[in-house]
């Protein structure tokens, strides 16, 4: 096991929402690429020879000339948002002051809460003061060089429970929005810093000045109506515009030019002028418009269309274990859609206007009351659209129900049901997932529980022991000894997660069920790379017919990585060959990307349909390139399709967009190095070693360089050192593991895989290492005991075959 091809290479990864929190996480962004491609039409024309015919010729009866298509009629354009209002009195009514109508406001008089009047506010590294000249509002604060500046605010971003302000950055010309750091708590009415706790100041990627809080990308468009970046590469400047400020009708309803002129002359067209209704819609179109702004997701174009399907414009982020606790709950900022289409809710037909008025955003009742529109004492859903087999007649409002005091907090399904987070320091979102608390089992997982957040102060077993009591009829029964019952969701991710016993049999078994919902399969499939076998490519070749596009999105995500060797590889390419014309852009470009991936002989054959997807997928990174990440997502396109002259462009152009993206840096040093280039290399690691001296990851890339330069100990130093600023990364710790072993200390090289598996149980790749270098030392029992434990883990894996 040599350390020549063991170099950590970047691989797309989608555009992500920024957060606070977890601290140091890359805002990756990568999408897929759309080719836009241009439909040429062939025009049949009739010439005049000049030659004239005899008067006494019988009459030449000409063909006909083959129909031309007619033109598509001309697209639906938007209007003032004032249009609406006459027809829809008690829509725009209702829709006046809330949320979406107040999402981003001129910085003017009425619409600024915050206090302007000189006021002071000093963080945890830098002091912002809040001022005014005239009519606008400023601020004093450290811009990108560290040195404070005046800058003028040009929008308010929301308004309760805090409100947010953009400011203009650098200048004009730029057309750059930032979201300031600091925002007004308008419930206390006073400044507070959005990420305590982190001492952000101007060299810092989460720093209001980076391209992490650029409100260009990464917020305008869900607080606007129409909004296009309108980003220029060549200038690196934006012209971003919109129709309107506020989410506003047509945000949802999509354009309304022509449901203008259907009003003048109404008909009995479904449409009534829009191309995709939401009267009477379905619950996909429903939850899959709110999904837009309301889900954790990657941009695939500049804006959306709202004719399209979801995934035609973004790709949804899965149940990371960096975003979602380990039972599917809300952990990072991931908005609702990733939590509700979990629930039991949505598998039976509920969608979002069930509960919220969609235009004024509000509940469609007080307390209680929207929960019991289905759970009532009829036990009859609220639509009879909504599936209501399993709903019970019973009192759910009630101490027999929810035992405790009525009125009180407990007593409220969504203090059970829906516990929530603090996000933004003081902005509090419930769990959209509708899940019920078993303190016992959330105790054994490490998942958190409603019961023992509430009552923090009494003995977690009392609590335990409490609920079951009251609620042991509700409880899942334990499994029958000789039966074979399909797995829980949180328990299958826990064992695969932690390589525990059983892990491989429960993924197979729950991934075979009908009822998984569609984003916990597509979260579980990504485990199973990690427990290959026939069964697990079976499943992911099965996924590829899903009818989710995010599961066949997530089955081609790991077809690539299951198939062992060149000869599977084969049969890889006639699986992926159908899904680049599949009807939802996201998977398109899924697909080309990972064929591209095949050796040559593989994908034989399918040469214009994959370069079409390659197309696609090129078109949606330049549709990006104002990020770091999707020029990086293009040199690697580049150098994959033999454009070796574009690679360093596109590598150059990722460090213009962000200097500190260190991924973009790391992948040029290796394309210079690669090149023949290694003193222009070695300056490039050195400047960035010095401006990021605690980065693992350059430290790590410092170590392969020394290796193959032959020094190997320095470069065991640095590895550890990488390893030492990035304990959690599995990679830095086994390729340290493979140098100490290529250096003849088997024993060191075991030292450190033992230590990952301990972090990390289910990373089959250090485990196998690990037996092979006990084996050379003779160390027979534990190479027993690491088989019999992937054994337990992955009876089906290819390895226990050889062994």
């Amino acid at each position: 096991m040599s350390m020549s091809n063991k170099t950590k290479k970047p691989r797309p990864t989608p555009i992500v929402q920024p957060s606070p929190a977890p601290r140091r996480t890359w805002l990756a962004i990568v999408a897929g690429v759309l080719l836009l491609a241009t439909i040429g039409a062939w025009i049949w024309v009739q010439q005049d020879t000049g030659v004239q015919l005899p008067s006494n010729h019988p009459p030449i009866t000409t063909a006909t000339p083959p129909a031309q298509p007619a033109p598509p009629p001309p697209a639906a354009t938007f209007v003032a948002e004032s249009e609406c209002q006459g027809c829809h009195q008690a829509q725009t009514k209702d829709w006046q002051g809330s949320h979406h109508q107040q999402a981003m406001k001129p910085a003017s008089e009425g619409n600024v809460l915050g206090d302007f009047a000189d006021v002071t506010f000093k963080g945890e590294t830098e002091t912002t003061r809040f001022f005014r000249k005239g009519d606008e509002y400023w601020v004093n604060t450290p811009g990108a060089d560290g040195k404070p500046a005046d800058f003028k605010v040009a929008y308010t971003f929301g308004f309760e429970p805090l409100q947010q302000y953009l400011v203009e950055y650098p200048d004009q010309t730029g057309g750059r929005l930032q979201a300031l750091g600091v925002a007004w708590d308008s419930r206390k009415n006073h400044w507070f810093q959005l990420m305590p706790g982190q001492r952000i100041d101007y060299k810092d990627e989460l720093h209001w000045t980076r391209p992490a809080q650029n409100a260009n990308f990464m917020c305008v468009e869900c607080h606007t109506t129409g909004f296009k970046r309108n980003y220029d590469a060549k200038t690196d400047t934006f012209a971003s515009h919109w129709n309107s400020l506020g989410v506003g009708c047509q945000a949802c309803h999509g354009p309304a030019s022509k449901h203008l002129e259907w009003a003048q002359k109404p008909d009995g067209s479904a449409g009534k002028g829009f191309d995709k209704p939401l009267q009477n819609a379905s619950q996909t179109t429903i939850v899959e418009t709110c999904a837009r702004c309301h889900a954790r997701r990657a941009p695939l174009a500049d804006g959306f269309d709202t004719s399209h399907r979801f995934m035609d414009d973004y790709l949804p982020s899965t149940l990371t274990r960096e975003l979602y606790e380990i039972d599917g709950k809300i952990k990072d900022e991931v908005f609702e859609w990733g939590s509700f289409t979990q629930s039991k809710m949505f598998a039976k037909g509920v969608q979002c206007t069930d509960c919220h008025n969609p235009h004024s955003g509000e509940l469609k009742a007080p307390g209680n009351g929207v929960c019991l529109q289905c759970h009532n004492t009829a036990g009859k859903p609220v639509r009879p659209e909504i599936d209501g087999k399993g709903l019970k007649a019973k009192n759910y409002d009630s101490p027999e129900h929810h035992h405790h005091q009525p009125g009180s907090p407990g007593a409220q399904c969504t203090s059970c049901h829906m516990p929530g987070r603090y996000y933004m320091v003081n902005d509090y979102r419930h769990d959209h997932g509708f899940s019920l608390p078993n303190p016992a089992h959330a105790r054994r997982i490490g998942a958190p529980d409603a019961c023992l957040a509430c009552h923090k102060d009494t003995p977690a077993k009392k609590i335990g022991d409490q609920f079951r009591q009251w609620y042991a009829s509700e409880l899942p029964a334990k499994a029958n000894a000789s039966s074979n019952p399909t797995p829980r969701y949180d328990d299958t991710l826990w064992k695969a997660r932690g390589g525990m016993p059983g892990a491989s049999r429960a993924l197979h078994l729950l991934l075979a069920s009908p009822d998984l919902p569609a984003i916990r399969r597509a979260t579980l499939m990504a485990e199973l790379p990690n427990y290959p076998s026939p069964r697990s490519l079976e499943l992911a070749a099965l996924s590829l017919k899903d009818p989710d596009p995010q599961v066949r999105n997530a089955a081609i995500d790991i077809l690539v990585p299951l198939a062992n060797g060149p000869q599977q590889a084969l049969v890889l390419a006639p699986m992926l060959a159908p899904l680049l014309s599949d009807p939802i852009r996201a998977v398109r470009i899924a697909a080309a990307w990972q064929l591209a991936q095949l050796p040559p002989q593989a994908r034989a054959g399918l040469d214009a349909a994959l370069e079409k997807g390659l197309r696609e997928y090129e078109d949606v990174q330049k549709e990006l390139t104002e990020r770091a990440e999707a020029n990086l997502n293009l040199a690697m396109l580049y150098e994959r399709t033999n454009r070796p002259e574009q690679v360093e462009p596109a590598l150059r152009a990722s460090m213009a967009r962000n200097p500190d993206f260190l991924p973009a840096q790391v992948t040029l040093i290796q394309w210079l190095e690669a090149n023949g280039r290694q003193a222009e290399a070695r300056q490039l690691l050195d400047d960035a070693l010095r401006q990021h001296p605690t980065s693992g990851l350059l430290h790590h890339v410092n170590g392969l360089a020394l290796v193959r330069q032959g020094d190997r100990a320095q470069a065991l130093k640095e590895l550890r050192e990488a390893v030492k600023l990035a304990p959690d990364d599995d990679q830095f710790r086994y390729v340290l593991a493979i140098a100490l072993h290529d250096s003849g200390d088997a024993d060191a090289a075991c030292r450190e895989l033992e230590a990952l598996l301990q972090r990390h149980p289910a990373n089959r790749g250090a485990r196998m290492a690990l037996v092979a270098y006990l084996r050379e030392t003779g160390q027979m029992q534990k190479v027993q005991m690491l088989l019999s434990e992937l054994e337990q883990q992955n009876p089906d894996d290819p390895s226990l075959k050889r062994e």
